[in-house]
């Protein structure tokens, strides 16, 4: 059974920090794209960053750039989202998720990764 599991999330002040965690299981996720998305009651979901499980450059939506990290430990299996400088529109549902994604396809889009995590709620108060 392949499975992500989040964990990490909370109640946090603004301009605190938080770090959430993807641990994955049921197999090896070292060929596939590892991201982490958002989504806020009544709002679509949407990209928040990604990175190569093996490695690689990362990439990051304008509005967590500079505050947000995007890390993997690789023999664990487990991926992480360092997020500093919260502030109260980071607040949502966080997912990780994984995709054996084609160059051609788009990294930022859900529809494009085969598996998710069943989120963790970060609240950031004013």
């Amino acid at each position: 059974q392949v499975q992500l599991v989040e964990s990490g999330g909370g109640l946090v002040q603004a301009g605190g920090s938080l770090r959430l965690s993807c641990a994955a299981s049921g197999r090896s996720f070292s060929s596939y794209l590892m991201a982490w998305f958002r989504q806020a009651p009544g709002k679509e979901r949407e990209f928040v960053a990604a990175i190569m499980w093996s490695g690689g450059s990362a990439v990051y939506a304008d509005s967590v750039k500079g505050r947000f990290t995007i890390s993997r430990d690789n023999a664990k299996n487990t991926g992480y989202l360092q997020m500093n400088s919260l502030k109260p529109e980071d607040t949502a549902v966080y997912y990780c998720a994984a995709g054996a994604l084609p160059p051609t396809e788009d990294t930022t889009a859900p529809l494009s990764y085969d598996y998710w995590g069943q989120g963790t709620q970060v609240t950031v108060s004013s």
